[in-house]
């Protein structure tokens, strides 16, 4: 009688999560979305980072924090970020007015669904 409740509760929770576009995502969609980012962005830890910071390990990294990478705006540094998913929807959403004064070319991204799938992409291929 008393598990009633708490069965309730777990079940909401479980869905309202299952239901978050932070979780979801096509990352075989978000694969080909990503193609337009490696003109500066690698995700092979061994690359070189000439045009964009590399993107291994980016999930709970400290924004403007890779090194031997220079071309980090002040803003970005200073920001105090941690990328994750709701960090980089909030970016791919506007970039230039989620971190003022950024050094980074990126256009928004206008569709919720691609945002997610190159979400799920980056979560999956940036380990």
């Amino acid at each position: 009688m008393f598990q009633t409740p708490s069965v309730a509760l777990l079940l909401g929770v479980s869905l309202a999560i299952a239901a978050s576009p932070a979780w979801s995502g096509d990352a075989a969609r978000g694969e080909h979305i990503f193609v337009k980012c490696q003109r500066c962005h690698s995700l092979d830890p061994n690359d070189a980072q000439e045009n964009g910071p590399n993107l291994h390990g980016l999930f709970g990294r400290k924004a403007g924090t890779v090194e031997n990478y220079k071309g980090y705006s002040e803003a970005l540094k200073s920001s105090g970020l941690v990328w994750n998913e709701q960090t980089l929807d909030e970016l791919f959403q506007n970039p230039k007015k989620f971190i003022k004064g950024t050094n980074m070319r990126l256009r928004p991204i206008k569709k919720e669904d691609d945002r997610q799938d190159l979400i799920s992409y980056l979560r999956d291929a940036t380990k």
